[in-house]
């Protein structure tokens, strides 16, 4: 029997988003035809502008759909904007050590004009020293951009974003918050201030891959788009609407926000995990379990035993779990995560995820399957 337990990588297609799309690829015709046809689709596609809207606090005409969290990134990453009809600029871009690569890579960014922030041992942002660089920012070349994740994907560690947010606004600075692992999982509302804008990501909450989203909490200022064509999203993002994955996209985000409450109590299953993993291995490291995390998400190191080889004798046990991100196709190593942390040695981590769907079962099982492979690899 297999046993999924990789949900932060990409989480299984929701029944509701699945019949959404099923629905909208009978639809015929392009969302940007004036025809009967064509308004048909247009409607699926504002349907699931709204659903994402009303999931993050904001007005469905503040979301631009995109290929995808990473093609998100790399159009909010850039030092050209647009305020009403003037041109704005970005002058350099701040981002977390522990950052997705897709905000790592700076988006359009020269490489000199991006300065990393460091983190502590638990993974949270070191806002000494944010402070410190938004203090020597040069203001003459532009306003500061920070970018930054809301959830580590790896670890599950939630950051302070009300105090990330407090030291840019105090620096007049602009805030981009990578909400990919935290939408549909955390409550969001972006019209409380909480950032400018959001990234987001339909795969990783049940919804189709492929489309993802940039989410404003207003209109006034937007960056300049990266992608040109004929007018779609507003004029933000070219090329013909995929109507089936907005509707797809709209079905899992309306769905995970209904199920909230239900995801915050998987941190008792998370915890009972993770006191079978003590009791039996009781040397293990749990990475970020000091502070607040995603309640379904535990990252944790074996000393002495590498990740990759746990996580592959694992999946030949059957059950899917990660040694990290999978950012990267065919990705093999130590996670960056970890160095920015601090944390030493070079055995890496495993990441376990799951949803509202995993059953205490499973765990247990993965629990009795881990003991005996990890005291194989000690003893080789």
């Amino acid at each position: 029997m297999s046993h999924y337990l990789d949900h932060n990588a990409s989480a299984p297609l929701r029944a509701e988003a699945r019949a959404a799309m099923v629905a909208a690829l009978d639809a015929e015709g392009n969302a940007s035809s004036v025809h009967a046809s064509g308004r048909a689709l247009r409607a699926i596609v504002q349907k699931g502008r709204r659903q994402v809207a009303a999931c993050v606090g904001t007005d469905p005409d503040h979301i631009v759909f995109t290929s995808g969290a990473t093609e998100a990134a790399a159009t909010l990453l850039t030092p050209d904007w647009t305020m009403g009809r003037s041109p704005l600029a970005m002058g350099h871009l701040y981002v977390c050590a522990a950052d997705h690569p897709c905000l790592l890579a700076g988006g359009r960014f020269p490489a000199d004009r991006v300065t990393r922030i460091g983190v502590d041992g638990d993974g949270i942002v070191d806002l000494a020293d944010l402070k410190a660089a938004l203090a020597a920012h040069d203001q003459s070349a532009g306003l500061p951009l920070v970018a930054m994740h809301w959830a580590n994907n790896e670890t599950g560690v939630i950051q302070p974003v009300e105090r990330i947010r407090d030291v840019v606004r105090k620096a007049g600075g602009v805030l981009v918050l990578d909400a990919v692992q935290a939408f549909g999982r955390i409550p969001i509302d972006l019209s409380d201030g909480c950032a400018d804008f959001l990234i987001l990501s339909s795969h990783k909450i049940g919804g189709p891959k492929g489309i993802g989203a940039m989410a404003a909490a207003s209109d006034l200022m937007m960056p300049m788009p990266l992608i040109r064509g004929g007018g779609q999203e507003r004029g933000h993002r070219g090329g013909t609407e995929a109507p089936a994955l907005v509707a797809g996209f709209g079905a899992a985000a309306e769905t995970a926000h209904a199920e909230l409450a239900a995801f915050a109590e998987l941190d008792q299953l998370r915890d009972r995990f993770e006191a079978g993993l003590r009791d039996r291995l009781p040397d293990i490291a749990i990475h970020g379990a000091g502070v607040a995390r995603l309640s379904n998400t535990s990252f944790f190191t074996v000393p002495g035993v590498k990740a990759e080889t746990l996580a592959i004798g694992l999946d030949l046990a059957g059950f899917a779990v990660s040694s990290g991100s999978a950012c990267s196709s065919g990705k093999v190593g130590r996670s960056h995560v970890l160095d920015a942390m601090g944390v030493p040695g070079e055995e890496g981590a495993i990441r376990v995820s799951f949803g509202v769907g995993t059953g205490w079962d499973e765990l247990s099982a993965l629990l009795e399957a881990i003991l005996p492979i990890v005291g194989r690899m000690r003893a080789a």
